[in-house]
């Protein structure tokens, strides 16, 4: 048995080669450290959300994305600690090569992201895959870069003054969280909006290296052989000078990337405040193609089967007041006013830019046969889930949903069970609620979930789709947009309070791609395919997935 109060056995002190000689006094140079530590910090957790952020939008499904980053980019910290302690007697030497290292690593992983996609994500199998196994790999060695700082910065501190452990780690993580606070804060109101993605992470890769090479071969010099200082000045200069010239070439790189992926036809590419706009095509005869973040909404090659299948069953009975929730493109509240006895149509949609483009732009405007100069339609950009908890309860005789894929996480509060009981309360008696449900063939677990939440909500529901969208093209809110797995069919619900009836008015106007005949026939085949026994969605519970 081991007595606990034995002494230690006798052995040499662990070994410290001294403090080191600073060209300034010893509280200076603390503080130079832990300003570092303040600096590294913010640009660590910029790379974090910028990768989480431009995930998102080149791969879709967020939630995924930013777990993904983040159990990668932390178990990576983990190793690259432990790997760091072999250099903790070159700790001046070290931390310059991991900072310069990762300044370019982190600085250009937007872009290295943004070209695997546009350049490969169109060539199917493993490449499409691409972008995701790059975010892999980007996680990794960013999180193992992170990580190899901490036991580094902690040496240095010491060099300066030898302290107790916990003293110096408490001021160490001090100034890392402080730092990373700053960082977080910084990339969705001051990176994103000003400089985007990618001038962004390169802007921050600049700041990172410049920190990482003033501490070493400023504070740090005498550390380091005549050797090695030149080696980290050469090496921080040639970083600096990759991030400066990837600067310069940034807007050329992004248009020659935007056409890769929308090809060279792009009229209009714009960031909103809420999400990347690109029109393609309208004009010498060329079909319209509206992408809102990479995903093809509207193909004016087969939009109109989407948009008279959305609108026009929904139409059938009393409809003065109609809401259209989302549509912001103007094509939903196109085919609502071809209705006779339409008073006021309530378009509820985030992006006032798109409307904006909606009403703005020839071939969109001329479209949309533009809908958005008639009097009677009234805009609000609003989220549509905020604006419903205020709207006056029986006040509309039909509500539209044309809304983004329930695949897509952003969008699931907007297919949810407290959603859809908004939706009810807003519903006059006898009002109709249609909602696009996405593809029936391809994902049908997804459609019937919807089913089963409006179901969930108090609502009777009548199923349907159609069938024979444009090989290739995946227009309207789906999820996929490749052209190899674009499905071939859309999913609608049509529910009200009392068992709806799924026709056409019987009156005008006549659908130019709709029949009563093909809706009846297609009902049938989508009442067939049910999944039963599926719980509804809710906020706190999101089911949507294939």
């Amino acid at each position: 048995m081991i007595d606990p109060h034995a002494p230690a056995p006798p052995g040499p002190p662990p070994s410290w080669p001294g403090p080191a000689r600073l060209p300034v006094r010893p509280g200076t140079g603390r503080f130079l450290v832990l300003a570092c530590v303040f600096v590294c910090a913010a640009c660590g957790l910029v790379y974090e959300l910028e990768l989480v952020a431009l995930a998102s939008y080149l791969i879709g499904d967020s939630v995924t994305q930013a777990s993904v980053v983040l159990s990668v980019m932390v178990f990576a910290m983990g190793i690259g600690s432990l790997a760091a302690k072999r250099l903790r007697w070159r700790a001046a030497a070290g931390f310059g090569a991991i900072e310069a290292t990762l300044a370019l690593v982190g600085g250009c992983s937007a872009m290295a992201l943004y070209a695997v996609f546009a350049w490969t994500g169109g060539w199917g199998g493993l490449w499409a895959s691409g972008s995701r196994w790059l975010l892999v790999a980007f996680s990794l060695a960013i999180g193992l870069l992170i990580g190899a700082e901490v036991p580094l910065l902690m040496e240095l501190i010491q060099r300066i003054r030898r302290q107790d452990a916990g003293g110096a780690v408490a001021d160490l993580f001090a100034a890392d969280y402080v730092g990373a606070l700053v960082g977080g804060l910084a990339f969705p109101f001051l990176l994103l909006p000003l400089l985007g993605q990618l001038t962004g992470a390169l802007i921050t890769g600049t700041v990172n290296a410049v920190a990482g090479g003033a501490l070493v071969l400023g504070l740090f010099r005498r550390d380091l052989s005549r050797r090695a200082r030149w080696l980290l000045l050469i090496a921080n200069l040639l970083v600096l000078g990759l991030l400066a010239a990837a600067a310069v070439l940034v807007d050329d790189f992004e248009r020659a990337a935007r056409h890769a992926v929308y090809g060279t036809d792009v009229r209009v590419a714009l960031q909103t405040g809420v999400q990347e706009v690109v029109l393609t095509g309208g004009t010498h005869g060329r079909p319209l193609d509206l992408f809102l973040d990479g995903r093809l909404r509207v193909s004016g090659r087969d939009e109109l089967p989407y948009h008279e299948a959305l609108v026009h069953p929904a139409m059938n009975g009393p409809h003065a007041r109609v809401l259209v929730l989302g549509g912001g493109d103007g094509l939903a509240v196109r085919e609502v006013l071809r209705h006779p006895g339409v008073h006021r149509i309530d378009v509820v949609d985030v992006d006032a830019g798109l409307v904006r483009l909606a009403r703005t732009d020839p071939a969109l405007s001329r479209l949309n046969g533009h809908a958005y100069a008639d009097p009677r339609v009234h805009v609000t950009a609003e989220d549509a889930f905020g604006w419903l908890r205020g709207a006056p309860p029986a006040s509309y005789d039909v509500l539209v949903c044309d809304l983004p894929d329930p695949g897509i996480t952003a969008s699931t509060k907007l297919y949810s069970q407290e959603f859809y009981g908004l939706a009810r309360r807003a519903l006059a008696p006898g009002g109709r609620l249609v909602v696009h449900a996405g593809p029936l063939a391809s994902r049908p677990r997804v459609f019937w979930t919807v089913d089963a939440t409006l179901r969930a909500a108090g609502l009777r529901t009548v199923p349907y789709r159609i069938s024979g969208r444009a090989a290739g093209f995946a227009g309207g809110p789906d999820r996929t947009t490749e052209a190899s797995r674009a499905a071939r069919d859309w999913g609608f619900v049509l529910a009200a309070t009392t068992p709806p009836r799924l026709s056409l008015a019987p009156g005008p106007p006549r659908p130019r791609t709709l029949t009563r005949a093909a809706l009846t026939a297609d009902a049938g085949e989508a009442t067939r395919t049910r999944v039963p026994g599926l719980p509804p969605s809710t906020l706190v519970h999101p089911r949507y997935t294939d």
